[in-house]
C-alpha cells in the first residue's frame, strides 16, 4: 500500500513539474517553444511583418578622412531610424550595419566579407572611389546591389549592372558646372581654366567641362587654358597673370582645396579680381585659408548639400538630424546627405519592385535584379537633389547644386 501511495505521489509530482515548465514557455510563431526569461520586450518591434532587410557599408570612421565615413554613418542610420519608427518598407525593417575600412582597398574588402557574414543583403557600398571599387568587386561576385553616396570615380561602379551612385561622377562634374554656369551666371562670357593635368579627377572634370561648351553652344567660351602637375603646384603666378591679361570673367578651378587655396591667395596678390567656380574638391577650403578665410569670398562651387539650405527637405534633415546628434555639426556635411538619400532611394526602390518579405533565405541576386530594375524606372527627390533619375550605367542626372562662400560659410546660390 505504502510502495503504490509513493509511486501515485512520484507521477504526481513528475504532472506538476512538467505543467510548470509547459508555463514557462511560450509559443513563438512558428508553434515552437521559447524559454519564458527570453527578453519580449528586447525584441519587440525589431522585425517587421515583412522581415528585416540588413544594409551594409564601409568607410573610413578612424584616421584623417574620419569625417566622411562618420557622416555617411550618421546620415544612414538617421535615415534607418525615421524609416522603421514609421512602420519600414512595406512592413519590412531595416538594420544598418558599417565597417571601419581606413580607407584602404585591402580593408574594404575584408570588411565586405565581414559583412556579408552579418547578412547583408543590399548597400550603400563605401564612401571613397578605391575602397567602393573594391566593394564592387566582391559585390558582383553575389549579385549584390548597392548604391554608393560619395565614390565619385567611373571605376567605383563601372561595368557593373546593379552598382549605382547619388553624387555626380568626377568627370560628370564638368558637364553640370557648364552647364550650371550657362543658366545661373548669364553674364559669364570669358571663362579661365587652371587644372591638374596629372590627376584624373581634375582632368577628367576639365575635360567634360571643355566638351560640354562646345556641345551645347553655351553662351560663353575658354579663352584662357592653363594647367599645372603635381609636381609643379605651387607658384602659379605665370598663369594667374596670363588670365589677367584676357580680362576673363570666371576662373573654372577643378581642382582639391589645398592648391585652390594657394592659387587665391596668389590671385590676390596680383590685383586678380575675378568669380572662382570649382566642383566638390573646393569644399573645404575656408578652413585651409585660416586667417585668410576672407580671401574665399564670392567662391563659388557645386555640391550636393549645405546646411544653411533653406528648402524644406533641407530644413527638415538638418532639424532631424540635430535631434538625433546635437548640435556638433563636425559631420553634418554632404557625405552625411548623400548617405541619408541613399538609404530612402533603396526603400523607394523597394516599394516600387512591390518587395513585401525579406528574410534570411532571400536570393540577395535576385532581389538586386529587382531592386536595379525599379531604380532606372522610377525618379527620387530628396535632400541632395530634385528629380533624380539613373541610367542603366549607375549615374545619375539631377539638376545641379551650388553654393557660394558668404561671412566665412557655405551658402546655397540659388
Amino acid at each position: 500500500m505504502k510502495k503504490n501511495f509513493r509511486r501515485v505521489l512520484a507521477f504526481a509530482l513528475v504532472a506538476i513539474l512538467a505543467l510548470a515548465v509547459f508555463a514557462a514557455c511560450g509559443k513563438t510563431d512558428d508553434g515552437n517553444t521559447k524559454p519564458a526569461d527570453a527578453s519580449q520586450n528586447a525584441d519587440e518591434g525589431s522585425a517587421g511583418k515583412g522581415g528585416t532587410l540588413v544594409i551594409g557599408a564601409t568607410g573610413p570612421l578612424t584616421g584623417d578622412a574620419a569625417s566622411y565615413g562618420i557622416g555617411v554613418k550618421y546620415g544612414a542610420q538617421l535615415a534607418v531610424d525615421e524609416i522603421n519608427a514609421a512602420g519600414g518598407i512595406n512592413g519590412i525593417k531595416i538594420e544598418f550595419m558599417m565597417e571601419d575600412d581606413q580607407l584602404l582597398d585591402t580593408v574594404a574588402q575584408a570588411a565586405y566579407g565581414t559583412l556579408k557574414d552579418g547578412g547583408m543583403q543590399v548597400a550603400i557600398g563605401s564612401v571613397t572611389s578605391g575602397a567602393c571599387t573594391a566593394f564592387k568587386a566582391e559585390a558582383q561576385q553575389y549579385g549584390l546591389f548597392f548604391i554608393s553616396p560619395s565614390a565619385t570615380a567611373v571605376a567605383a561602379i563601372e561595368g557593373y549592372e546593379k552598382a549605382f551612385r547619388v553624387c555626380f561622377s568626377d568627370p560628370n562634374q564638368g558637364g553640370v558646372s557648364a552647364e550650371y554656369i550657362a543658366k545661373s551666371l548669364t553674364d559669364v562670357t570669358k571663362v579661365a581654366t587652371l587644372y591638374d593635368s596629372s590627376s584624373d579627377y581634375s582632368k577628367g572634370i576639365h575635360d567634360n567641362f571643355a566638351a560640354a561648351i562646345t556641345e551645347n553652344g553655351y553662351g560663353f567660351e575658354i579663352v584662357v587654358d592653363e594647367a599645372f602637375t603635381s609636381d609643379s603646384n605651387t607658384d602659379f603666378s605665370v598663369q594667374l597673370q596670363k588670365i589677367k591679361d584676357a580680362d576673363c570673367d570666371l576662373l573654372f578651378l577643378p581642382i582639391y582645396y589645398q592648391e585652390a587655396s594657394s592659387i587665391i591667395t596668389q590671385a590676390n596678390s596680383l590685383g586678380l579680381e575675378i568669380t572662382v567656380f570649382g566642383c566638390d574638391g573646393l569644399d573645404g577650403i575656408i578652413t585651409q585659408l585660416g586667417d585668410k578665410a576672407d580671401l574665399a569670398e564670392g567662391v563659388m562651387l557645386l555640391t550636393p548639400f549645405t546646411a544653411n539650405g533653406t528648402d524644406e527637405k533641407t530644413v527638415a534633415f538638418v532639424n532631424a538630424y540635430k535631434a538625433k546628434y546635437g548640435d556638433d555639426n563636425a559631420y553634418l556635411n554632404q557625405f552625411c546627405a548623400d548617405a541619408y538619400d541613399a538609404i530612402y532611394i533603396i526603400k523607394q526602390a523597394i516599394e516600387e519592385a512591390g518587395i513585401t518579405s525579406i528574410d534570411e533565405n532571400t536570393d540577395i541576386s535576385e532581389l538586386g535584379d529587382k531592386l536595379t530594375a525599379a531604380l532606372t524606372s522610377m525618379t527620387f527627390s530628396g535632400v541632395t537633389g530634385d528629380n533624380c533619375t539613373w541610367s542603366a550605367d549607375g549615374e545619375p542626372s539631377k539638376s545641379p547644386k551650388a553654393v557660394v562662400i558668404q561671412g566665412g560659410e557655405y551658402i546655397a546660390a540659388d
